[in-house]
């Protein structure tokens, strides 16, 4: 690789993408069985106001997103789709099925209102390898959401993903020397992630009073983003919301830490 190569290559890593979860869109459908708010729309208004990118969580309990909404936005999303799952046979399927262009495996459990912590990929490497395999051969980027831990990242590395997406719901829940420390954990994690050869994106938590603090991570790719712009869309709109996040995450350097 030549230097203009090389920073080419950096101008283009530091273009950080922004992943709208548009989950809770549905949250509101389900709460009263309705037909609205459309996800669909939903979908279309973010994708026009500039994001890179949709994500939603198909969850055993299809408490919000449902089957026909993923297969329906495979159809109409025009940038890329990202789904989130946990390692379940039957998830694993329509994944398969559906092909988004992403998915990244979390931890679920029924009783939890949203994803808490990490995928312990060390303990549960076993039972990812294959599955990691079967998506990867199928063209699906695979992304493994887990805390910002070395050995996590390492072991992802070595069953075959693509793509960690580190877990900053924890820094973004501390104040204070606690949350300087996890941030240095997050940026650590990242670095090695990228020396690994992984590609990196963050999420949980991140709204615009945090943000400033999380662009601080070198290495990101893109960084999903769902109930805290569908809160703020409330009050100012979807378009609106979106828009916020994007002027907020434009002047990230990329690999340029220090």
């Amino acid at each position: 690789m030549t230097t203009t190569d090389r920073l080419i290559s950096m101008k283009n890593k530091s273009r950080l993408r922004l992943g709208v979860n548009i989950d809770h869109i549905a949250s509101l459908r389900q709460a009263r069985g309705t037909s609205y708010p459309d996800v669909i729309e939903a979908a279309r208004i973010c994708e026009a106001a500039g994001a890179h990118g949709i994500t939603v969580h198909l969850r055993e309990d299809r408490r919000h997103i449902q089957d026909r909404d993923v297969w329906t936005l495979r159809k109409t999303i025009k940038t890329r789709m990202n789904l989130e799952m946990a390692n379940t046979p039957e998830i694993v399927a329509i994944a398969l099925d559906v092909g988004p262009d992403e998915v990244c495996l979390v931890p679920e459990r029924r009783q939890e209102l949203t994803t808490e912590g990490g995928l312990d990929v060390v303990r549960e490497a076993k039972r990812l390898d294959k599955p990691v395999k079967k998506m990867a051969n199928a063209g699906i980027a695979v992304s493994l959401f887990i805390a910002p831990d070395k050995n996590q990242i390492r072991t992802s590395a070595d069953i075959g993903a693509s793509y960690v997406e580190l877990h900053t719901g924890t820094f973004c829940n501390l104040t204070g020397k606690a949350a300087k420390r996890e941030l240095d954990r997050l940026i650590s994690a990242s670095i090695l992630a990228h020396e690994l050869g992984l590609n990196v994106n963050a999420g949980h938590g991140i709204n615009l009073d945090n943000m400033d603090a999380i662009l601080g991570i070198p290495f990101l790719d893109t960084l999903n983003i769902g109930h805290s712009i569908v809160s703020r869309a409330v009050f100012v709109g979807l378009e609106n919301a979106v828009n916020e996040m994007l002027a907020k995450i434009a002047g990230y350097k990329g690999g340029k830490h220090g």
